[in-house]
């Protein structure tokens, strides 16, 4: 090299290799899930396909839902941050049982359904800021007599494997030692299908899901949720570990839904209004745990 190269080097060089090390790093300063997305020009979801109203099929099979909505929310923030209004969204279904497994091995970039957040979830993956806050409780027919969960001992249970309600449900009965005979079903359709064919007496699971299941029965009036909640659950989206930069923008697209008064639309249109497929009302009133995440959101569990 000559003096007049070496000294262009030595004077442009530094610039130049700063200007690479930002070409090199601007991808990665989006974290892995955006990265990733950028690079396929594609995001996928997961969803449910019982999990009334949060995440479900219509009779079209199209994907809705209050947690639907909200995921799609988060979907505009990552087409309007990627510069990509193009972006395909791609559906995929889980189950409570593989859920967390298709987050991890990124499968799935973000899931939004009625997944609790709990502190042992934590330890595999993210979660967003919270979307619902729900209680567990019991659904059962309105002439079976079964007011509480003290009523169960020695009866058939169904609740959802993989759920916080199977756990809750088992430690129950070795505790207290209620010879329930739990039932473990794969998915909430299931497990009311169980209910009502009379193969259980109770379907212990989060209320707002029951409301769900009583929606879509055959009849309705037939079903009532009862007992004392045995847990109160905050469900969030889920996200795979270690991408903070994910996770703020998700939870910034669902910070702005809730303080803006958005996602209390949206809540009343799937918890108030008639809902698909059969048009029925849960009539699931905004709890005061609902309202107070609206004004002031937050990624805290509640175990």
């Amino acid at each position: 090299m000559n003096k007049i190269a070496t000294s262009l080097a030595l004077t442009f060089g530094l610039s130049a290799l700063a200007v690479s090390a930002t070409a090199v790093a601007a991808p990665q300063d989006l974290g892995p899930t955006l990265k990733k997305i950028k690079e396929t020009n594609a995001i996928t979801l997961g969803h449910r396909e019982s999990s009334i109203p949060f995440s479900y099929y219509d009779d079209k099979q199209q994907v809705i839902g209050y947690s639907q909505e909200l995921m799609l929310k988060a979907v505009d923030a990552v087409k309007a941050e990627l510069k990509a209004p193009n972006l395909q969204v791609k559906m995929m279904p889980v189950t409570s049982a593989n859920r967390i497994t298709l987050v991890q091995n990124g499968t799935v970039d973000i899931e939004c359904g009625s997944t609790t957040n709990n502190s042992e979830r934590a330890k595999q993956v993210s979660f967003s800021t919270t979307i619902f806050i729900i209680g567990t409780r019991l659904m059962t027919k309105n002439t079976s007599g079964i007011k509480d969960f003290p009523d169960l001992a020695g009866k058939n249970v169904v609740t959802t494997a993989g759920t916080t309600s199977e756990r809750l449900l088992r430690k129950m009965n070795e505790e207290k030692q209620m010879k329930m005979n739990i039932i473990s079903a794969k998915d909430h359709g299931e497990a009311f299908l169980t209910l009502e064919t009379g193969r259980a007496v109770g379907f212990m699971m989060d209320d707002a899901l029951l409301y769900g299941e009583m929606a879509k029965a055959k009849r309705p009036a037939d079903w009532v949720v009862v007992g004392t909640p045995q847990s109160f659950e905050a469900y969030g989206c889920m996200l795979r570990k270690d991408d903070p930069q994910f996770k703020k923008l998700v939870d910034a697209a669902l910070t702005k839904a809730m303080t803006s008064g958005e996602a209390e639309k949206i809540y009343a249109k799937w918890f108030l209004n008639p809902i698909p497929p059969k048009g029925l009302n849960l009539n699931f009133p905004l709890s005061d745990a609902m309202k107070a995440l609206y004004k002031a959101p937050n990624d805290k569990p509640f175990e």
